[in-house]
């Protein structure tokens, strides 16, 4: 296997506009991140990955961007960024920036020039169809509700948009868009940025029959044979590769919808020259019904355990893999694959020993270093996410119980992972001195960060703790991995070793003492736990993770 630096760094995701506000106007800024470098560069992360700050109409908060080499005024503008970009580097770390290449806003020049004639220049940069205003070509369904279709009635054709009807998706078919799209890239490698992470990429090929999708087909699968993994995706990723990536020492990972264990390979595989890794979702869409999160199912332990194995088995060897729990698209973790009442403080910690002991790069996403969990508002009135607000309109549509539907709202939005971060306890959590974009999660007295620089035993101190452990073993990075007890409904055991050390994790998933195997730590030594106690060795307590270790020449 290939050794290099983005497989050994640990990756620290911040959505901009919830990060911290210097200029007053209730928005995250550039300034607010550069003044948190010394809080970021404490945790031990190698890399940071910045959500969108290009210019943008915020219809879906900055993944609509109306122009690709401008930073919106919002954050701070250009000169803003390259301070930035000269400080994070100053402090030994990277950025990688979101590059959202599937569509851009209706509010970019392209699109605005597209939409005028059909003879226009851009035109042909988009996704065009005939019809008449009340007939859509197909009946795909967008992302987040309604028709993917929308009519322009100045060229009498609808235009094709799989997210908001403000992101029209763009026509990869071009030559001149990728063109378009390379040089982009260029600029901001040539600026000094160390990669990027790719907003659904595996979307950017289309099915050009555009064939009606069954009745009934569950959002998975959806994903997977019609918006996903067209026809020449692979030759697209290749000669954005080709003409631009590989003449970079960067780092490239790709948002996956779509991508499975059977096509995962033909992206990340070494020898296929495309992408270094991959977010896939089979872990985090887990608890979704056939109709997507707002139809929710019981998380299945012993297949969320299954999905680490599988990917882990299939990347071993050929390409490498993204370890992570959530995003700024998915609930907070604790509050999602935790117990985040009872048991808060321990499965934070038990969460983040499975993200750093896992072979793969780890990604924290901000917030979760001290343990911000799900917020649950009054009212839709308090919500912001455009998935979240029209998922909200179609259930009204459909005379759903919404008192039970906000209840969903708390379990499965998006905002969950959108709240301000939590700094201190002073007004508005140290966040800003006004009013926050959106409203901050009331616990923020109690859950902060100053709070939990004090206490030695913080969630935040033992974050610090695991991915210094985590560097000092490269073992987890890049050793062998099996599971021990696949089928056990509570506990997720397994082994890490490579040819000089030899490490088990123990991770107890549930609100009870739960028993293992003393055979299983026969030999080893107790590194390190969640727990300040372990006064029984073969039972972990509630939410315990330990980690034990032996020198294979002992």
């Amino acid at each position: 296997m290939n050794k290099n630096w983005w497989k050994e760094s640990v990756v620290y995701q911040i959505y901009p506009r919830s990060y911290k506000d210097t200029s007053g106007n209730g928005l995250g800024d550039i300034d607010g991140i550069i003044e948190k470098l010394g809080h970021i560069k404490s945790l031990g992360v190698d890399i940071i990955w910045l959500c969108p700050i290009y210019k943008s109409p915020n219809a879906d908060n900055g993944y609509d961007i109306s122009d690709y080499r401008r930073i919106s005024d919002d954050f701070g503008g250009d000169e803003a960024f390259d301070r930035l970009l000269k400080a994070i580097h100053n402090s030994g770390l990277k950025l990688i920036m979101d590059l959202v290449v599937n569509h851009t806003s209706d509010e970019h020049y392209w699109f605005e020039e597209a939409k005028k004639s059909k003879e226009n220049k851009y035109h042909n940069h988009y996704i065009w169809k005939k019809g008449n205003p009340k007939t859509p070509p197909n009946n795909w369904q967008s992302v987040f509700g309604g028709s993917a279709w929308k009519w322009n009635e100045k060229t009498k054709e609808y235009f094709l948009h799989l997210y908001t009807q403000k992101q029209p998706d763009l026509n990869w078919e071009n030559s001149e868009v990728r063109e378009e799209i390379y040089s982009i890239i260029d600029f901001w490698l040539d600026k000094g940025v160390d990669g990027f992470r790719m907003d659904v990429i595996s979307m950017i090929s289309k099915r050009l029959a555009f064939e009606d999708i069954p009745d009934s087909m569950p959002i998975v699968e959806l994903m997977e044979k019609f918006y996903s993994n067209g026809p020449r995706v692979h030759e697209f990723i290749k000669e954005m590769n080709r003409k631009v990536l590989s003449k970079y020492d960067i780092v490239t990972v790709g948002e996956g919808p779509g991508i499975n264990l059977e096509n995962a390979l033909k992206y990340v595989s070494e020898k296929e020259n495309e992408l270094n890794m991959v977010f896939h979702f089979d872990h985090l869409f887990i608890d979704y019904g056939p109709k997507g999160k707002y139809d929710p199912i019981p998380i299945d332990f012993i297949k969320f355990k299954k999905i680490f194995s599988q990917w882990d088995n299939l990347l071993a060897n050929n390409g490498w893999n993204s370890i992570f729990l959530g995003n700024h698209d998915f609930s907070r973790i604790v509050s999602r694959f935790g117990n985040d009442k009872d048991y808060h403080f321990e499965s934070a910690k038990l969460l983040v020993t499975l993200l750093m002991t896992m072979r793969g790069t780890p990604y924290i996403y901000q917030g979760d270093e001290i343990g911000m969990v799900n917020v649950a508002h009054p009212s839709i009135e308090f919500y912001d996410d455009v998935e979240t607000l029209n998922a909200w309109k179609l259930a009204e549509i459909e005379g759903k119980d919404m008192e039970l539907f906000l209840k969903l709202v708390h379990k499965q939005g998006r905002d969950n992972a959108r709240t301000p971060i939590q700094w201190d306890s002073s007004k508005n959590g140290g966040f800003t001195k006004r009013k926050p974009w959106i409203p901050l999660n009331k616990n923020f007295k109690m859950i902060n960060v100053t709070n939990q620089e004090e206490d030695p035993h913080s969630i935040l101190q033992y974050y610090r703790k695991m991915i210094a452990f985590r560097k000092a073993n490269k073992t987890l990075v890049y050793g062998e991995y099996k599971d021990l007890e696949p089928n056990h409904s509570k506990l997720f055991i397994y082994k890490r070793w490579d040819e000089k050390y030899m490490f088990l994790v123990a991770h107890n998933f549930s609100d009870n003492l739960q028993e293992f195997s003393a055979d299983y730590v026969k030999d080893y030594t107790l590194s390190s736990s969640n727990y300040l106690s372990n006064e029984k060795q073969n039972f972990l307590q509630p939410w315990e993770s330990r980690i034990y270790f032996k020198s294979k020449s002992c």
